[in-house]
């Protein structure tokens, strides 16, 4: 954390989502992005960087976000109806180019209960992104290897072209979490 605050950023996971855009080139200029589960705000910083000025990011949570430079805050649940309809309205029909979701609940501290959860999360983020997503766009998703979590990469390969797996080098050795990078969606809305 020290390290990335010293670099102005708000948290470690910046460099998590950098090492994957480098990589496979995720984020672009004057692409849309909604940043899921986007406190403290990390993500978005990074993305607004990458987007340029004719680019717009999202930063959405349950949580409260402190302001970010070039970055809309919206807070609030993005699984209900309400705010999927104020992110169309602000989104002008405009096709987003990327989803992101580093989405995670509260830990209960009961493994299944808890994966569950995490995947429960994973969905609503994949729904968010086939709902708003345009036709060269890409969804990555945090995901916790478990069980359940084949079944949910099948249902990301089914709804898009390619799914790859990525593990960035920031990531803790021992922790389960990994990411599912998804492009294209074989159906635009």
């Amino acid at each position: 954390m020290k390290g990335s605050q010293e670099e102005g950023y708000r948290s470690r996971a910046v460099y998590k989502l950098s090492e994957i855009d480098q990589k496979d080139r995720l984020i672009m200029p004057g692409d849309t992005v909604l940043d899921l589960g986007a406190a403290p705000g990390g993500w978005s910083q990074y993305a607004a960087t990458r987007v340029g000025v004719t680019g717009r990011v999202f930063a959405i949570d349950i949580l409260p976000i402190a302001p970010i430079e070039d970055v809309v805050v919206v807070q609030g649940d993005i699984a209900t109806e309400s705010l999927s309809r104020e992110l169309e309205l602000r989104l002008k029909n405009e096709p987003v180019g990327l989803v992101l979701s580093d989405m995670a609940p509260n830990l209960t501290g009961i493994k299944a209960a808890d994966q569950a959860n995490s995947l429960g999360l994973a969905r609503v983020a994949l729904s968010i992104a086939l709902n708003m997503l345009g036709p060269n766009g890409k969804f990555m998703v945090k995901v916790f290897e478990g069980e359940g979590t084949d079944d949910f990469r099948r249902e990301i390969t089914s709804s898009f072209c390619k799914v790859v797996v990525r593990k960035p080098q920031a990531s803790r050795l021992e922790s389960a979490e990994y990411y599912l990078l998804a492009s294209k969606p074989t159906e635009v809305r």
